[in-house]
């Protein structure tokens, strides 16, 4: 179990703990608190030191030559269920719109059965640049919705669902590019 690894395994740890502030939050917020929801701040700082957890462990392993095969496994997957559960609780609260999670969420899906059958047969399909942005504005855009930056004004609304938005786009692109990309998987 090396640091990379290490990383990795506390993303996915940080998870129920995101999941109980994130709803002690929730709860906080119907029972009329107007004041700063500290809940809703906690679960956004773990959800955002997680993500940083997911640049420092590979960093770390490539440049360390740490890659194992359990980080090439939980990596990814430790990524997907941070993004995934956020954007269903952020969904149950309405923040969100039910058809972005599911895309999301198919995609992932997709993708990962995918990576299966390629791992199988000895391919590996790189990450693309569609799926980095896809990342990158994915991250960002649900940090500022955790952490309510949307309802500072109408200009924060609009860049905060728009890098949301922009980050559904790139779902839909990476997914397209990652099966285009993997097609020797399914001819051979």
């Amino acid at each position: 179990m090396n640091l990379p690894n290490k990383l990795t395994l506390s993303r996915v740890i940080a998870i129920p703990i995101f999941i109980v502030f994130f709803v002690l939050g929730t709860l906080n917020k119907r029972t009329g608190y107007d004041a700063i929801n500290i809940y809703r701040a906690m679960a956004a700082a773990i959800f955002v030191v997680a993500s940083i957890t997911d640049y420092f462990d590979g960093k770390i392993a490539r440049e360390r030559n740490l890659i194992t095969n359990f980080g090439k496994l939980m990596d990814p997957l430790a990524d997907k269920m941070l993004v995934v559960t956020a954007m269903i609780l952020l969904t149950e609260s309405k923040e969100i719109h039910y058809l972005c999670t599911l895309v999301v969420v198919l995609r992932e899906l997709t993708i990962s059965s995918i990576r299966l059958i390629a791992l199988e047969k000895g391919i590996v399909i790189a990450a693309s640049i569609w799926g980095k942005l896809k990342t990158a504005t994915q991250m960002v855009s649900l940090v500022l919705i955790l952490f309510n930056f949307y309802k500072i004004n109408e200009l924060a609304f609009f860049l905060t669902y728009g890098l949301f938005y922009i980050s559904t786009v790139f779902v839909i692109i990476s997914l397209i590019d990652y099966i285009v990309k993997s097609k020797e998987v399914f001819l051979s």
